[in-house]
């Protein structure tokens, strides 16, 4: 069984690295499918990942096991860092472009809290739309006032 869940990863990955992607006029309109299949495949490669530093047991921490001295909460440290970093890195390759501070920060809590983490990092995003770099800051209603001439 291990075997072919791993051999379906494999397969998962492959495919999602073969994809290109056709840009007409240079618009991301499947970009958030894109990053939302990342989160997903490198959540699951994590979720996996945590589950067979327990030698694939469901109940119970196997200290003695391939658990390589690590407890529960240190193994899901671990984990969520390494998805947190690898994640990023997918989906630039995936997107072939350089990721927007927004979409780094929704896969990074994508991989701390799955499913929740990363709408509730877009809903702090769309709240705070003067986190964006590198767009104009809006205070309020503009006001222009003529010049009087002299």
């Amino acid at each position: 069984m291990n075997r072919k869940l791993a051999i379906f990863a494999a397969i998962v990955a492959a495919f999602s690295f073969a994809s290109q992607s056709a840009q007409a006029g240079g618009g991301y309109h499947h970009d958030k499918k894109k990053l939302a299949v990342v989160a997903i495949g490198v959540g699951a490669a994590s979720s996996a990942a945590f589950f067979a530093l327990n030698n694939w047991r469901w109940n119970g921490w196997d200290t003695n096991g391939s658990g390589a001295g690590l407890t529960r909460l240190g193994a899901w440290g671990a984990t969520t860092i390494g998805c947190a970093a690898v994640s990023p890195i997918v989906a630039t390759v995936v997107l072939n472009r350089p990721l927007t501070m927004r979409e780094a920060h929704v896969l990074v809590g994508s991989c701390v809290v799955p499913i929740v983490g990363g709408l509730v990092v877009n809903a702090v995003w769309d709240a705070h739309p003067e986190w964006e770099p590198g767009k104009p800051m809006h205070h309020g209603k503009m006001r222009h006032h003529k010049r009087k001439m002299m």
